[in-house]
């Protein structure tokens, strides 16, 4: 399976994740939920689905290690971001234990997200 699938696959999880938390958070009244709601939505399913397009149109012959290294940063950081998002909104753990866990997921996103942009910088001259 190539990298756009992985990252489209990816990415229609975090909808189903993120639709449901906003459906059970409409049908509870209770919207303390909604900065992990819109993180699982931006960063996990569009962002998720737009490295998928990204893959599909201009990367199919990705060097495979940086597009793994890309993927593996990004999902995991975004795993981590709301996952730890979730349970800092919920009030589960408190922020000081949670801190370092978002520090880490936020570098890690932004190593995924540039790791694509050097992918896609390399590729400039190949385009037409």
């Amino acid at each position: 399976m190539g990298f756009d699938k992985k990252h489209v696959r990816f990415a229609m999880g975090y909808a189903l994740a993120g639709m449901g938390l906003g459906i059970y958070m409409a049908a509870s009244h209770n919207h303390g939920q909604h900065v992990t709601h819109a993180h699982i939505l931006l960063v996990g399913f569009i962002t998720s689905l737009v490295y998928g397009v990204v893959y599909k149109l201009w990367l199919q012959a990705a060097a495979p290690g940086l597009a793994w290294v890309q993927l593996l940063a990004h999902q995991a950081g975004v795993l981590a971001m709301c996952s730890g998002l979730f349970l800092l909104y919920g009030g589960f753990v408190p922020p000081s234990v949670l801190e370092p866990v978002l520090g880490f997921s936020s570098a890690a996103v932004l190593l995924g997200a540039a790791t694509l942009c050097f992918m896609v910088f390399r590729m400039r001259d190949e385009w037409s």
